[in-house]
Order: structure tokens, then sequence, then C-alpha cells
């Protein structure tokens, strides 16, 4: 069973505090687009992040709040910014990376929540009984592509009713892969 792989790039995702912060009292996020996993979009808002080496600017937000903010970069953005970036699943943001986040209105200080994002399933309850998987399973998964085909170790597999089938990987791992726009991976044993 094959399902799309998807590339994540760099973003940010604020809790209603912060992007007071950063945008002003009770300000809301504008969605620019839908993103796969249902309820989640991509925003017009942009922030710049803040390292100690240097800064990326234009990074996208993706909506809604949260109840923590959570900075996920490329190791390689991260250590090009000067920003340490444990590999982790999405929330698990104790003892992660610090930064600073500048926006139009302000800027914050986090003193964790910078993650690179451990590659991972998206998957219904449907899904994974069909791939044979369940909830924190971790598997490898074959991804074809002209020149540089190669199975991903470390895939952890997230199950909810609440999601999509589609796999994510960040812009260093799709780079490695030489993903174009549509691309497919299977789990392999």
């Amino acid at each position: 069973m094959k399902f799309i792989v998807e590339t994540s790039a760099r973003h940010v995702h604020l809790s209603q505090e912060h992007l007071e912060l950063l945008f002003g009292a009770g300000y809301q996020l504008t969605k620019k687009k839908d993103l796969s996993q249902p309820g989640q979009y991509a925003c017009e808002e942009r922030v710049t992040i803040v390292g100690s080496k240097k800064e990326l600017k234009g990074v996208s937000i993706l909506g809604p709040v949260r109840k923590n903010t959570q900075v996920e970069l490329s190791l390689t953005d991260a250590r090009s910014i000067g920003v340490a970036a444990p590999i982790r699943e999405s929330g698990d943001i104790a003892g992660s990376g610090s930064c600073k986040i500048v926006g139009p209105c302000g800027e914050i200080e986090i003193a964790e929540g910078v993650i690179a994002a451990k590659r991972h399933i998206h998957a219904t309850p449907e899904d994974a009984e069909q791939l044979g998987v369940k909830d924190k399973d971790i598997v490898s998964v074959k991804i074809d592509t002209e020149g540089r085909s190669l199975i991903f170790g470390d895939v952890v597999v997230r199950v909810s009713s609440s999601y999509a089938l589609a796999m994510h990987i960040d812009t260093d791992e799709s780079n490695a892969a030489g993903c174009g726009r549509e691309v497919y991976g299977e789990i392999v044993r």
C-alpha cells in the first residue's frame, strides 16, 4: 500500500499568547490554504526566527493556534542560524532548542520549542490496519525517485481518526531523496 510523502518546510506553531505578542492584542491568524491534515492550514502571516549566528526571515505560521509555541526547522536550518534542534515528535518540546521569534508588533524569546520533526506517517485507524501497523510503531519507508531512491528508517507511525494518510519529511530529507511535487512511499519490512 503506497501513500503520499509530503515535504514539511520550516514553520512555526504559535500559542494565542505568543501570537498576540507578535501581531497585536486579539489577533487572529489568516488562513492562506488548507494542508493535507484535516483542520490544519498555512497562514498569510510570517515571522523571523533568530539564532545566535543569523536569522531566517519569512517563516510560515501554521494554524490553528496551539497550546505551546513550537518552531520546526531542518537540521541544516538550525545549524545555519546557531540553534539547537533535537529530533522530536511534534509537541515533544521539553528541553528542546531556544530562539527569538520576531513579528511585526513585537518579539519573544522561547526557552524551548525548537525541534527538527521526526519523520512520521499520519494514519487513520483504518489506514493503520491496512498497513499492518499501530500507533507509535517505528517502520522503514521506501521512496522511489529518479536517481535518488532510498529507504528512510526510524519513521514513527501516528494513528488518529482525525488524520489523513500521509508521510511527512523535512526539506533535508526531501532533498536527499530528490523528491519532486508528488512522491509516494511504502512500508518495507
